[in-house]
């Protein structure tokens, strides 16, 4: 764990170079089974499971992001680890980024999307449309590459 809180791999250099920087990783629990389950237990403790529908869950979710962006408006580029922010500032952007993942992980329950099945075939589907050696280091839309 580094001194933050955040989990990060230990010690794999990245693009080989000199200066080791710590990957980060996500802890392995709770898996996104585990928070839709908690998610579905605290929306029945409070009977809001009538408020929960997709029209709704969706529009709360964007309201989330919303959030998110505020934290970011006007502070320009923000360097990866976000090495300039406080602890407060890491920990409200900690608060709304769940909020949109608690979200999303309903929506996609009220849908009926396995969201990690649906990630693995969206990444591969990914792969295709921007194939490693066509679109290396270009930030292009796939439409906008020559077969």
């Amino acid at each position: 764990m580094a001194s933050n809180g955040t989990a990060v791999n230990g010690g794999e250099s990245i693009n080989g170079s000199a200066e080791e920087k710590k990957v980060f990783t996500f802890s392995p629990q709770p898996t996104v089974e585990d928070i839709r389950r908690m998610q579905a237990e605290f929306t029945d403790e409070r009977d809001w499971k009538q408020f929960h529908q997709p029209r709704n869950l969706l529009l709360a979710m964007v309201g989330e992001v919303g959030e998110v962006s505020e934290l970011f408006q006007w502070k320009g580029e923000v360097a990866e680890g976000l090495p300039d922010w406080s602890e407060a500032e890491r920990e409200q952007l900690a608060h709304e980024l769940s909020d949109v993942f608690i979200y999303l992980v309903e929506l996609a329950e009220k849908c009926r999307v396995d969201l990690p099945q649906a990630v693995l075939r969206k990444m591969a589907l990914n792969r295709i449309k921007y194939p490693a050696s066509k679109v290396h280091g270009s930030a292009k839309k796939y439409t906008e590459y020559d077969d």
